[in-house]
């Protein structure tokens, strides 16, 4: 039986954090390794975290340098088969994610497993003001703006140990640089679950104003030249146009 180690990284979320827990305890899937990494929050996140505390194998709370790093310490820590990262603003759809997702990695017998992912209202999380379908896989669709929800991306740990985990150097953009490395540059396979796995509330880092998404595209050029990579012509441009149609159908 496969184990599953889920981290969550947080800080200050005591508003959404109770949120993103019940939906990770309450899997119907048994063998899960729950990870909290805290960077030494001043509310209540830590007063909800202990209300959960038998649900959780292992947690810490100390200042760190950013979301890359605490993420990357969830995954030093995790002793799973397969590697997953809910934030503190998001949460599972169903108590069956974890289950439909390891069953598609035994049945295909794949390196990464990825769904579809929504962006709701971050009080009335029924809205939904963004839906993100994902769409089958295919080698050179990064070089067309391409990319999976990462919150709906699931890493087989030994991906991480032989390639690499989070660039820390990256802002916004260490979530694409990673997919674009495990999937284009070093080929691991993956495999699509046609639904939505996640919700997200809205307010991303990399979408909040203007300036944020010209520095988010310049990040992703660099994630393109860190890989030694050759985007297309126009991938900087599709990549945010091809979340337009997201907007449009949110059912």
């Amino acid at each position: 039986m496969l184990k599953v180690s889920i981290i969550t990284v947080c800080y200050n979320s005591a508003q959404t954090i109770e949120n993103t827990i019940q939906s990770v305890v309450e899997q119907d899937y048994k063998n899960i390794e729950y990870i909290i990494v805290d960077g030494k929050s001043t509310d209540d996140t830590l007063k909800i975290i202990e209300k959960y505390k038998t649900n959780i194998s292992k947690l810490f709370s100390e200042k760190d340098d950013g979301i890359y790093f605490a993420i990357n310490k969830g995954i030093a820590l995790a002793t799973g088969d397969i590697v997953a990262i809910i934030h503190a603003d998001d949460f599972y759809t169903t108590t069956t994610i974890i289950s439909s997702v390891v069953k598609t990695f035994e049945e295909k017998q794949t390196d990464t497993v990825y769904g579809d992912l929504q962006y709701v209202d971050r009080i009335d999380t029924s809205k939904v003001t963004r839906n993100w379908k994902s769409g089958e896989y295919k080698e050179g669709l990064f070089r067309k703006g391409w990319m999976p929800p990462h919150p709906a991306f699931f890493v087989k740990k030994y991906c991480y140990d032989k390639f690499g985990t989070f660039s820390t150097t990256l802002k916004s953009a260490a979530d694409y640089e990673m997919m674009l490395r495990l999937l284009e540059k070093y080929k691991c396979t993956t495999s699509y679950i046609p639904h939505v796995l996640v919700k997200m509330r809205v307010g991303g880092k990399s979408n909040v104003t203007i300036m944020n998404r010209i520095k988010a595209n310049r990040e992703d050029k660099n994630a393109w030249v860190m890989n030694d990579l050759k985007p297309g012509m126009f991938t900087f441009i599709l990549k945010p146009l091809s979340k337009a149609g997201q907007f449009f159908n949110q059912n």
